[in-house]
């Protein structure tokens, strides 16, 4: 399978971390709320800015969860479509050239779900195949490529694209003042990305030579939602580095072994931006340099963790500011709810642009 381009999109409304943080003290749990632990929480998060759906002072509005997840359907399918749009241009694609989609979201509900929604908006074939990925969180990005790999080996004629939507801010619990609930409030923005893959029959500027899924026992509670009456009530556990630094190098050096590389053969690192603690633990199991993981740090100080949209961005990141040399081998790389990881082997072309 070859990668054909990598597009983000953000919504319009961005705001530096101090203005969000002084907005959620307005907001969440008056009364109940440490402001200090918030602000120290947010201060720690790594992040300088982050893109919002909405106006900030319309959060305050929020007031149900069929609510917020009307304002989802609404924004999610046209971020979607704009994604999908420019990452069509960016490989000289019409929508009509497009074999299957793959949606992946965790901060909303949608059904029909939005890859449906997102196909009628952009003009895509009556006959593309959908696949809908629901659940898998900041680990979809990285398991969704996985997924398109493993359609185009069987079909590679075919064209197939992943669509990659959350809108974070959408699901903030006001009446949650729990120490997960406000590090997510610190740490996750909004934003889509797309990736336009094709079979053998199409080059691209890197093309996917294997993948691995890895999914970790006794973990179900380490990350995810809780889904009640006021929405998607956030699970995070502190322990998320720690399975990092427990798991992550065996799984690296064995798939890389079985394919007859080491690390040190990799030239080039895609990793999702789960925060600071998840990039230190990341950059200290593989032994990488904060050269190695500058761009996925870059991505989470300008727009937050964007759950599965994240890596994508910082793989198209990659692609702008860091074209990899031709015939060096990459990795993209993420982790989320299960607890799970994916692991895509890469290879720049020889010769291609992107």
């Amino acid at each position: 399978m070859d990668i054909l381009s990598v597009a983000g999109a953000l919504p319009p409304h961005r705001h530096p971390q101090g203005e969000i943080t002084d907005a959620l003290a307005r907001v969440v749990a008056r009364g109940a709320l440490d402001e200090r632990k918030l602000r120290v929480l947010h201060g720690n998060a790594g992040v300088d800015q982050r893109h919002l759906v909405l106006p900030l002072e319309q959060y305050a509005e929020l007031g149900s969860f069929d609510q917020a997840n009307d304002l989802f359907l609404e924004h999610a399918v046209a971020l979607g479509a704009r994604a999908l749009e420019d990452a069509l241009k960016a490989a000289d694609l019409l929508p009509s050239d497009v074999d299957m989609i793959v949606s992946a979201t965790v901060t909303g509900l949608a059904i029909p779900s939005l890859e449906a929604r997102i196909a009628a908006v952009v003009g895509l074939r009556p006959d593309v195949k959908r696949v809908p990925i629901v659940g898998l969180g900041c680990v979809a990005g990285a398991a969704g490529t996985a997924r398109l790999h493993d359609y185009l080996v069987g079909h590679p004629d075919d064209v197939a694209v992943l669509v990659a939507v959350e809108l974070c801010s959408l699901t903030i619990q006001r009446d949650d003042v729990s120490v997960a609930n406000l590090v997510a409030s610190g740490l996750f923005g909004d934003g889509a990305a797309a990736l336009v893959a094709a079979g053998a029959r199409r080059r691209g500027p890197v093309e996917v030579l294997a993948t691995r899924s890895r999914l970790y026992p006794d973990t179900e509670r380490t990350m995810g939602f809780d889904v009640g009456s006021t929405g998607l009530r956030i699970v995070l556990d502190a322990q998320v580095p720690a399975i990092v630094g427990r798991f992550l190098r065996e799984d690296v050096d064995g798939f890389l072994a079985d394919h007859g590389l080491t690390r040190d053969d990799i030239g080039f690192w895609v990793c999702h931006p789960g925060g600071p603690k998840v990039i230190d633990a990341l950059r200290d199991t593989l032994e990488l340099t904060d050269h190695d993981l500058a761009l996925t740090r870059d991505s989470l100080r300008r727009i937050g963790n964007l759950s599965s949209a994240s890596v994508l961005h910082v793989f198209a990141d990659t692609l702008r500011e860091r074209p990899p040399t031709p015939g060096s081998y990459g990795m993209l790389l993420a982790m989320g709810p299960g607890f799970c990881s994916e692991l895509v082997l890469l290879r720049a072309r020889d010769g291609s642009a992107a």
